[in-house]
């Protein structure tokens, strides 16, 4: 049981960047002196410390990864893209020599979710403080990122509830309505007949935001099970290269 709690903690490793190693050494350091009791107790409870703390680590770095300039709007994995039913409204526009307007408003929107994404941060602490030894286990015989879903299914309704009216007012900051406006201008007043179908923007630039945040969290845990090039340390490659 001692090693599925090691294996947890690795699974985040890899989101903790080089400068805040230190903490997450002197932690794992903790835990290898402190194996779990057989009945539980003290060794357990100073165990399960040492692994939220890490979490808690590993998960504030991941926000910090979409939270800088440019976070989602330079990931073409995570960029929020233009909404599907307006792609060609879009399209007619930029060939109609409107391209700027189309390209500030995919960056408006990537920049209003770059602006929420630390919200995101105290609800995966709060996640981590509620899981218990159980939760542990079932995420390590999971799939490769069962903890990510974890996290996923505990945390993402309330990131939304948090990250909407963040999201309304960072896009009113940022100009994403602004610039939908100008496009839907544009495109009526120079396409006979055109009409631009509307967007509820504050819940496409929401979910598109948890999505990218999520799939981060996702690609971040499958490096470490899977990826030998991630396994940066020594103590990764002596668990995971056997």
């Amino acid at each position: 049981m001692n090693r599925l709690i090691w294996l947890l903690l690795l699974v985040f490793l890899v989101t903790i960047s080089p400068c805040s190693s230190g903490p997450l050494d002197d932690i794992m350091k903790g835990i290898k002196k402190a194996p779990l009791a057989a009945g539980g107790g003290s060794d357990e409870a100073t165990t399960a410390s040492g692994l939220k703390e890490a979490l808690s680590i590993g998960t504030g770095n991941a926000v910090t990864s979409v939270s800088k300039l440019d976070g989602y709007f330079m990931n073409q994995m995570v960029k929020i893209l233009l909404p599907k039913n307006i792609q060609t409204a879009a399209d007619v526009l930029g060939k109609l020599g409107y391209q700027k307007q189309v390209d500030d408003f995919i960056l408006s929107m990537n920049r209003a979710a770059e602006n929420a994404a630390p919200k995101a941060r105290r609800f995966f602490v709060d996640s981590i403080k509620e899981m218990t030894f159980d939760d542990a286990v079932k995420i390590l015989r999971g799939g490769d990122t069962s903890a990510t879903e974890y996290f996923k299914s505990k945390t993402f309704d309330k990131i939304y509830a948090e990250f909407k009216p963040s999201i309304s007012a960072s896009m009113n900051k940022v100009g994403v309505t602004r610039s939908y406006k100008e496009m839907t201008k544009k495109y009526t007043s120079t396409v006979p007949f055109g009409n631009m179908e509307s967007v509820d923007l504050d819940h496409y630039v929401t979910s598109k935001a948890l999505d990218g945040l999520f799939y981060m969290v996702g690609q971040e845990e499958k490096k470490i099970r899977t990826n030998p090039a991630a396994r940066t340390t020594e103590l990764l490659r002596q668990v995971f290269g056997k």
